[in-house]
């Protein structure tokens, strides 16, 4: 089980950058912008700290960090937060680090007074495992926005109330 040799931290620093493009970048789902997104959110994490509201987490094995998750309280609201990002490195793919990495957000974002977490992901059938992946961890469709990212193009919204 790849579980017994990872281990975890919130803790961000400079060296993150890398790792989270070449995370993001393996998985071929995502543009030069959303990557380029996914760096920008740990950037402003470095510079605000906390009150940048974006916590990380992260999965190292053997001191290279092999997934992590990007969330955050949504503002305005009492209980809800956005889950950001959750990616896994391609070569670690289906071997269940991706559960791992959201249970132990799903259990953080408790502890922070979260009750309700959303998660944004195309409509596209590439992105087709992509929501199997957060359904079969619990999470319901709640919207649809239909070609909101580009026409054919839509994002669904998903929730999962704890």
């Amino acid at each position: 089980m790849i579980e017994d040799s990872l281990s975890y931290r919130e803790e961000v620093i400079l060296t993150d950058r890398d790792d989270i493009r070449a995370i993001v970048s393996s998985s071929g789902f995502f543009s030069c912008e959303e990557i380029g997104i996914a760096v920008e959110l740990l950037d402003e994490r470095l510079a605000r700290g906390e009150a940048s509201g974006y916590f990380f987490l992260f999965a190292e094995q053997e001191g290279r960090v092999a997934g992590y998750t990007c969330f955050g309280p949504i503002a305005g609201s009492r209980q809800s937060y956005d889950l950001y990002w959750i990616a896994v490195h391609d070569r670690l793919r289906r071997r269940g680090l991706g559960k791992n990495l959201l249970a132990k957000s799903e259990a953080l974002i408790l502890q922070r007074g979260g009750r309700r977490i959303y998660i944004e992901t195309s409509s596209r059938p590439q992105y087709e495992t992509t929501l199997a992946f957060y359904m079969d961890c619990g999470y319901r469709k709640a919207a649809l926005l239909e070609d909101f990212y580009a026409p054919g193009d839509g994002k669904i919204i998903l929730l999962k109330v704890m």
